[in-house]
């Protein structure tokens, strides 16, 4: 296993203040988000008792970017977190977020996949803004774990052929041909 894909592994000492085991010096919680908007796993350890202490700090840092305005729950979702606690669905809420987020992760993958991969649509003026707009939002949105599109990963499997690849070819064209008209209108 790599290095880097190891969890980065911090020390919560008993001042509370935080150490990354690998630079070997003291981080805050912006510098773990950071670490975690860039693609790697951490995990908090408190020195002295050894417990796992990274949800709470994860909880911490979404709720600091909550109270700074940065709001990406609303408020019915955060609710219905509460109501989950109390109720029998609690079971069944973080399979259910698990699953959700994993396929908000591949969608947001096969859209990158699709706008960075040699189509027609890539060669139109304007593309290259949108993609790297499209990228800005998709990191403004935390990531989710998006990965660098231009780097599949090993798991991800070759498009297959036949009547599916007809189908999103006809689907490009026609939205080629829609973005044409819509360069046509700009250009008036």
């Amino acid at each position: 296993m790599a290095e880097t894909e190891k969890p980065l592994l911090i020390k919560r000492y008993a001042s509370r203040r935080l150490y990354n085991t690998e630079t070997s010096d003291y981080v805050t919680l912006e510098d773990i988000a950071h670490f975690i908007r860039e693609g790697r796993e951490v995990r908090i350890i408190d020195l002295k008792s050894g417990d796992d202490l990274t949800r709470q700090y994860l909880l911490q840092i979404i709720a600091e970017h909550e109270s700074r305005g940065e709001n990406v729950l609303p408020v019915n979702v955060l609710t219905d977190l509460v109501r989950s606690y109390t109720t029998q669905a609690s079971s069944m809420v973080p399979e259910f977020l698990a699953q959700s987020f994993e396929m908000l992760r591949e969608g947001q993958t096969q859209m990158m996949e699709n706008m960075t991969r040699a189509n027609p649509l890539a060669q139109m003026p304007g593309m290259e803004a949108l993609r790297a707009q499209q990228e800005a939002f998709m990191k403004a949105m935390g990531g989710f774990g998006v990965r660098d599109a231009g780097k599949p990963e090993a798991e991800d499997k070759p498009a297959a052929g036949g009547a599916e690849s007809d189908e999103d070819l006809d689907e490009i064209k026609e939205q080629l041909a829609e973005l044409q008209r819509k360069l046509s209108k700009m250009g008036k």
